[in-house]
């Protein structure tokens, strides 16, 4: 075999950082060292990865189709050294989710995965949806969990589970005894929402379809747990996913405000890189979302 795994990490690092001295840092490397693995790799087949600007790296095209082939092979390199190392281990995995499913959802399926194989390291990573999406495609997440619908021609979107977002407000609030609101109740309150770029704003935006221009939105916040609490201070009222409120509704903190005209359900999804390879680990990791209650 005329190329070596440790010139793979090479690439693929410097294809992640654009730049050689951080690609050598993240490997425990010296500079000189990865430089000249980067440098025999391509010299061994008579070929440019990389536009070379100062000490800028950018994947060229020929550089932009190995990439994810490169990936795919290390990855199974790594299955392959872990199942030597502890037989039954399923390695480490890198999950991305989105706040809600991050927040309410992930930590038990994290729980069972780890009781399962205890040695396994398991890295979460909470963002929005459009974080999340990109990490995957950057091959930085092995999986997202997100929550909002994506098209990209290098994604796989799998579905996992139905969801539903629900308007709420403070006990107290005007709107708070309404048997259900109207439209005109709808563009007459204050809303808290979360950012633009979010699953959970996507799909409000998608359920209040021709209200939208009429809306006054008051915040926009990118963390569930602090939209939860202006809306119990009374600053407005909200929605977001049921699965983020049975506490408060169950406490009596916060109650649901009925919109029977408008379609709040969504579906949660499982994205993958088309051309990532599925570990054991991938494989059962999805296994327990498909399990859990």
């Amino acid at each position: 075999m005329r190329y070596s795994l440790r010139q793979l990490e090479v690439f693929l690092a410097c294809a992640h950082y654009q730049n050689v001295s951080r690609a050598a840092e993240s490997l425990n490397m010296s500079q000189s060292a990865a430089s000249t693995a980067l440098k025999e790799f391509e010299q061994q087949f008579d070929l440019r990865l990389f536009e070379r600007t100062g000490k800028r790296l950018r994947l060229n095209e020929l550089g932009r189709q190995l990439w994810p082939r490169a990936e795919e092979l290390l990855e199974r390199a790594r299955e392959l050294e872990a199942t030597l190392l502890v037989h039954s281990d399923l390695g480490r995995l890198k999950i991305g989710a989105t706040l809600t499913i991050g927040n309410y959802l992930a930590a038990g399926i994290m729980a069972r995965y780890m009781e399962e194989q205890p040695g396994a390291r398991v890295e979460l990573e909470v963002a929005n949806t459009a974080a999340i999406a990109q990490g995957v495609l950057n091959f930085e997440l092995d999986l997202g969990l997100i929550e909002g619908e994506l098209n990209h021609p290098d994604l796989e979107m799998i579905p996992w589970r139905d969801d539903e977002q629900v308007v709420f407000c403070a006990p107290d609030h005007l709107l708070a005894k309404r048997a259900q609101l109207s439209d005109e109740d709808l563009r007459e309150a204050t809303w808290i929402l979360r950012e633009t770029g979010s699953g959970t704003r996507q799909t409000f935006e998608r359920a209040l379809a021709g209200l939208l221009p009429e809306l006054n939105i008051r915040l926009e916040l990118q963390h569930t747990e602090a939209i939860k609490r202006a809306v119990e201070a009374g600053l407005g009222i909200s929605c977001l996913s049921r699965v983020s409120l049975t506490d408060a509704f169950r406490r009596g903190a916060l109650v649901e405000l009925p919109v029977p005209q408008r379609d709040f359900s969504r579906e949660f999804y499982f994205a993958l890189h088309r051309q990532k390879y599925r570990s054991a680990g991938i494989e059962r990791w999805l296994e327990l979302c498909r399990q859990a209650p």
